[in-house]
């Protein structure tokens, strides 16, 4: 199933949807798959969110490569033209461990 879609969208919602987010993203590490998670960040809902992926990026609790799959956008047209602009660049670090 995982073969056939580009992304993963998530919508406001509630532990449900936090848990799939980030099973999804543990996917990314474990390099099952290099696709972007789109976040519909409805009236910023996912700002918080947004802001502890990047303290943990920046304190080297996940790598670079996880967190760029996180795309965010306010509104669905917005966040489709994010999704379809994405490219996945491999962290080079994280390659090493492979």
């Amino acid at each position: 199933m995982l073969d056939n879609f580009d992304a993963f969208i998530a919508l406001p919602g509630g532990i449900g949807t936090l848990e799939e987010i980030f099973q999804i993203a543990s996917w990314a590490q474990l390099n099952i798959h290099h696709k972007p998670i789109g976040l519909l960040n409805v009236d910023g809902f996912f700002n918080k969110l947004l802001s502890f992926l990047d303290q943990a990026g920046e304190e080297n609790f996940i790598p670079h490569s996880t967190r760029q799959i996180f795309i965010s956008a306010s509104i669905a047209e917005e966040m489709i033209d994010k999704l379809e602009d994405f490219v996945y660049k491999p962290d080079p670090v994280a390659a090493q461990i492979d």
